[in-house]
């Protein structure tokens, strides 16, 4: 069987608009057009792709397979276009990078800064996503290098560690909690909370622990950096939960205090993941050298930043 790019498009546009009506105006075609697509691609296929109903269409098994690969491939010519883009621009190298929130924004500003001042002919590809969703593109060879945190499952993936990045809770220093030098999650979170605006990978990551608890936080505002969250903590607004780096460069001007968080998940540690370094272009392999001789500048808390020196290895714990 034999489909082009204009019919995974199609398939994609008509799955979305619920009808082949919809989906033949999204792709600019007339309907005749597409429903003879759609009927090319079950006869090569032998079989219904969608389900004609009163109400518009619904994928069949073979079908939401055809969805799921339509999706990876059109990702993946929409990524080729863009870095050919880059080398038509003068780009001479193109590195994909997802990270999780305290990556994006307490860690790889500068680092990531550096490298592009050295290397004047690379662009990267930097993108916000939780830790899990990270390593799950890593395995579908969607990304070249992810910054995780160390408690989602590593399996068959090489690992590095980068820094310690515990969270701690912070709260108003004239808050009945600020007497305390540690909390569990349990104890706080029927608390009103100030987070992070929605879409935040560690705002979501912080909500699924309560989740577990049987409870779901209650926002009284949400903002879009760490500091802002300690700025509105420290005027009494509520607490929040942030990586202590912040809390301790904010502790003095904000008027809030911090404690440490007991549970598990909050004593975490950033790591380098990929699929396999010797693998890796060129241009992703000297931005993970990169980033691992940052760390090994980074102040050895909880003990990992020193392995920076060592090579890498394949992960086997899971979070």
């Amino acid at each position: 069987m034999r489909y082009d790019l204009t019919d995974l498009r199609l398939f994609l546009n008509v799955y979305e608009a619920g009808t082949i009506t919809g989906g033949a105006g999204r792709s600019h075609m007339t309907l005749a057009s597409a429903s003879e697509r759609i009927r090319g691609m079950e006869q090569a296929l032998g079989g219904p792709l969608l389900l004609r109903e009163r109400r518009g269409v619904q994928p069949t098994p073979a079908g939401r397979t055809l969805l799921h690969h339509a999706r990876l491939m059109l990702a993946q010519m929409e990524q080729l276009q863009a870095e050919l883009g880059d080398y038509a621009a003068g780009v001479k190298g193109h590195v994909r990078l997802l990270c999780n929130t305290s990556a994006l924004n307490e860690h790889l500003p500068s680092v990531l800064g550096s490298f592009l001042l050295q290397h004047p002919g690379m662009s990267v590809d930097l993108e916000e996503r939780a830790s899990a969703e990270i390593v799950d593109a890593l395995r579908r060879e969607l990304c070249d290098i992810g910054m995780v945190s160390d408690s989602v499952d590593l399996e068959g993936l090489q690992t590095f560690a980068f820094c310690a990045d515990p969270l701690v809770l912070v709260v108003p220093r004239r808050h009945p909690l600020a007497q305390r030098r540690a909390v569990r999650l349990d104890e706080v979170v029927d608390q009103p909370f100030v987070g992070l605006v929605e879409g935040s990978a560690l705002q979501a990551h912080i909500a699924q622990h309560a989740r577990r608890l049987g409870r779901r936080l209650a926002y009284r505002i949400r903002l879009r950096s760490f500091e802002s969250v300690c700025r509105m903590v420290g005027e009494g607004i509520g607490i929040g939960i942030v990586p202590r780096t912040v809390a301790v460069r904010s502790g003095r001007t904000t008027g809030i205090k911090r404690l440490a968080l007991l549970d598990a998940w909050a004593a975490r540690h950033l790591v380098l993941c990929v699929r396999d370094a010797g693998a890796l272009p060129a241009p992703a392999q000297q931005l993970l050298q990169h980033l691992l001789s940052a760390a090994t500048k980074k102040p050895a808390r909880g003990g990992l930043a020193g392995d920076a020196s060592r090579p890498f290895r394949s992960a086997a714990r899971s979070g």
